[in-house]
């Protein structure tokens, strides 16, 4: 009981300089690089930024699910109520994965399996984790689509996913992700594809889950409105790095980062009338092309510096708990002998 206590009062994940490599022609690079985060319980974190700045590489890391022979976290500590994940066997993960741990991958229609029904799928789940009869899995598994808004869960059960649409596929990944109630959900894009009313839909499906069953989710998305609508704080990632982490007003109202104001400033806008909208000029660097020091956004930044190229900036935290890694604000130049 105590030490259940002392669990609560510690944040549910903790992140602690995760680097995750990949194997590229012989060649080591880093999809993630130095990050460090915390996840609070009963908390829902947004992760933004553009594709191929590392937020689905950093999710798959926590879930030990890279792809075997090409990436690994090389380096850090990703703790979880008391565990360090990092240091897990696989037999030992598969314990907390599904369990405690649960992800939403972005895809319904290609992580469902084609060739099992919804109800084979649900109920593996169940199978996985808890000594249960076939037909107690069955009558959890038509709950819990019940349970997500599948209208007749009854037949829906033994149905294919080729048979369903895109927002009941989402419902149904959801349904499996929930299954056992874990503490953790991350949810990859878990709105891509789908038209706009059955995005809605989904996300308020998300947070009467994470309120009913106090989860704390990773909501990993490109939309920013997504993010005004759910989360508490917010991760902005780049190139690999955490460039701007705080709460969600505070990021609206707020941002401090010359790549989080972009992003802001390409969303539209009830309120203005405008012929364009603006955009970030450039691409994300790809893990081949990455800088080794400075600045990884400096060559798209309006707000750009000579030394930005020189000095790696740290991420650093102002009096309000708002945390930016950019050489535009005092307290994020690295002291002397910190530039690597």
């Amino acid at each position: 009981m105590e030490k259940k206590r002392v669990y609560e009062q510690q944040p549910l994940l903790e992140v602690k300089n995760l680097e995750t490599a990949f194997d590229i022609d012989g060649e080591e690079y880093n999809a993630v690089d130095n990050v460090s985060f915390k996840v609070e319980r009963r908390k829902i974190i947004g992760v933004v930024g553009e594709s191929g700045c590392g937020k689905s590489v950093m999710s798959l890391s926590i879930m030990k699910l890279l792809p075997k022979g090409i990436g690994r976290v090389k380096n850090g500590e990703i703790w979880f109520e008391g565990t360090n994940l990092a240091n897990l066997s696989d037999r030992e993960m598969n314990k907390i994965r599904g369990k405690d741990i649960s992800m939403i991958f972005q895809e319904p229609m290609t992580s469902l399996n084609p060739v099992f029904t919804i109800g084979f799928q649900l109920e593996e789940v169940f199978f996985n984790h808890f000594k249960i009869s076939k037909k107690e899995a069955r009558m959890k598994s038509i709950s819990l689509l019940k349970n997500v808004g599948i209208s007749r869960p009854e037949k829906i059960v033994d149905e294919y996913p080729h048979q369903l649409s895109g927002g009941m596929r989402q419902r149904v990944m959801i349904a499996m992700a929930i299954a056992c109630q874990p503490k953790l959900l991350i949810a990859d894009e878990p709105t891509t594809a789908l038209d706009v009313t059955v995005q809605a839909q989904i996300l308020e499906l998300l947070k009467e889950i994470q309120q009913m069953n106090n989860m704390s989710i990773i909501l990993i998305t490109h939309d920013l409105g997504v993010v005004a609508e759910m989360c508490d704080e917010v991760l902005v990632m780049y190139a690999g790095k955490i460039v701007e982490r705080t709460d969600v007003d505070s990021l609206f109202y707020n941002p401090k980062h010359p790549y989080t104001q972009l992003l802001m400033g390409a969303i539209p806008r009830m309120d203005e009338e405008v012929d364009r909208l603006s955009s970030i000029k450039g691409i994300v660097p790809s893990l081949k092309n990455m800088p080794k020091v400075g600045c990884r956004f400096a060559n798209r930044c309006p707000h750009a510096m000579p030394e930005c190229a020189a000095v790696t900036p740290l991420l650093n935290e102002n009096e309000t708990g708002h945390e930016v890694a950019c050489l535009l604000y005092e307290t994020s130049k690295p002291k002397e002998g910190m530039n690597a």
